[in-house]
């Protein structure tokens, strides 16, 4: 699966990566006390825990980085500002204007990390069979593992196509390297397997330091937006109405969605969790979307510069400001159209607001992430109904002008959506707005078969409005929907490379 050159991410990445959790301790806390022997390893309860929070600990590195670059920058929502002085990361403009290349680190990150998380979650499942623990303890943990696995891999299906698929734990450096790329159905089939699994295992909920776990609700809700990719609507439906029915509901007021002092909440079904006053484990998100000419205008942060390559990314475009509806509550919340800078005047670059929310520390932030939530469950159910057939005014209405109604906007009715097409519409352009910069938009573009022609035309305004575009970007086709893998891995692993 990997190469052998990515070794050192596979076998020992668990001993790296393992956390302690004492009584009363976050199982967030991801700093180890000690460095432990593999091979002394996974002898009770306790380690298996460990490892399994080692298995979350991935997703903090993927989140800050390679989930938005790829699921936000990719699509027409977000873009980038202009460096002019520093082009220390060009390689994440050309993920936006579809001119990245096999060799750039950012889409080796993307493939590294999601790999080392798989190992985790495959040592665990392959060495919790031989550990004594009680069958509820087994099942969560097995549950877990296996949620976050089939995460990975749908994410690196989506991006990549057809991947190497290991399901087993990585005994030897001989056995790193893969049988080569898997089909894309012979992945999804493993996602399906595993979600499958893990909605019966996993409980419904959790309390005090376990909270922010995959759940049951997790594990459902992303099988259903498996079904929903392959258009399986009957079985995404299904499962849908069983998340309906574990007591999640939406918040009255969208800008406590985000509010990192109300984390894990009832419309919450699965964050990445940070933790601002630990080293390592904080978020950035503030900083890193803010224009980097801002000062510390946007962050409140004198004491951070922001003037390099590591600020002005995910900067929405005016595609993206320009879908929103009079009125529409969430614009504020989600965005800005400027800043003020500290002679007074008015820049007009905008940037995500969604996770601003001040420090902790300096340079640190504590908002999460978040990958599931319950609004996008309401529409997921609108499209699953109107795709098995249009209702006028009917359930797929209602669900729909529930998260409508929370955004202060008039609700949809058959008279102006008369058709099963309209109303796709509709819901295509809800997930929009509701889920901005939550990384949904580019995964939605690819399953409903728009991304090419949406992007296309994107691409073309992008260029009216920025002379810095190179006239070879977004020259959007087929085969450009799809990351090149690795070239590292494809050398060394000899894996077929995606035609660009």
């Amino acid at each position: 699966m990997l190469s052998r050159n990515a070794w050192k991410y596979i076998y020992v990445p668990v001993i790296a990566g393992l956390l302690t959790t004492g009584c009363g301790k976050d199982f967030l806390d991801l700093n180890p006390e000690a460095t432990i022997n593999g091979d002394a390893f996974y002898k009770n309860e306790t380690e298996i825990k460990q490892a399994v929070n080692a298995a979350y600990n991935v997703l903090q590195d993927l989140g800050r980085e390679s989930y938005w670059i790829f699921g936000e920058m990719r699509s027409d929502n977000t873009a980038f500002q202009y460096n002019t002085a520093d082009r220390g990361r060009e390689q994440w403009e050309f993920v936006d204007e579809f001119l990245v290349g096999a060799t750039a680190e950012c889409i080796s990150n993307f493939w590294r990390n999601s790999y080392t998380g798989i190992s985790r979650c495959n040592d665990v499942l392959t060495y919790i069979t031989g550990v004594e623990m009680t069958d509820d303890a087994r099942n969560q943990y097995t549950g877990e593992v296996e949620f976050l696995r089939a995460f990975h891999y749908f994410n690196l299906v989506r991006q990549f196509g057809g991947v190497p698929l290991r399901l087993e734990a990585v005994q030897s450096p001989d056995a790193a390297l893969s049988e080569g790329r898997a089909t894309a159905d012979e992945v999804y089939t493993a996602i399906i397997a595993d979600l499958a699994d893990a909605a019966e295992k996993l409980p419904p909920n959790y309390t005090g330091a376990d909270l922010g776990r995959a759940t049951e609700g997790a594990a459902r809700t992303l099988l259903a937006k498996v079904y929903l990719t392959q258009k399986k609507y009957t079985e995404a439906l299904a499962e849908l109405r069983k998340v309906t029915a574990l007591g999640y509901h939406l918040l009255p007021d969208y800008a406590a969605v985000f509010d990192p002092g109300n984390k894990n909440h009832a419309e919450s079904i699965f964050e990445i969790q940070y933790l601002g006053a630990q080293t390592g484990l904080f978020s950035n998100f503030m900083y890193t979307f803010a224009p980097y000419t801002s000062g510390s205008s946007v962050t409140g942060d004198t004491k951070t510069g922001i003037n390099g390559s590591g600020s002005g990314w995910n900067i929405p475009t005016q595609d993206m400001i320009a879908a929103y509806e009079a009125g529409d509550k969430r614009k504020a919340v989600s965005l800005a159209e400027g800043y003020t800078g500290s002679d007074g005047v008015f820049v007009n670059i905008p940037y995500v607001k969604k996770y601003n929310h001040g420090f902790v520390e300096v340079g640190r932030t504590n908002d999460n992430f978040p990958v599931l939530r319950y609004a996008d469950v309401l529409l997921m159910m609108a499209e699953c109904l109107n795709e098995q057939g249009f209702v006028a005014n009917g359930e797929a209405f209602d669900l729909l002008n529930q998260v409508r109604e929370r955004a202060g906007l008039p609700a949809r009715t058959a008279q102006d959506l008369p058709t099963q097409a309209a109303f796709r519409d509709a819901v295509f352009h809800e997930r929009q707005v509701e889920l901005a910069f939550e990384n949904h938009r580019w995964y939605d573009l690819l399953r409903t078969g728009n991304a090419v022609a949406i992007m296309n035309a994107h691409g073309a305004r992008e260029k009216q409005q920025h002379a810095y575009i190179p006239s070879n970007a977004y020259q959007v086709t087929s085969n450009r929907l799809l990351l090149p893998i690795p070239q590292t891995d494809v050398n060394l692993d000899n894996l077929e490379q995606n035609p660009q």
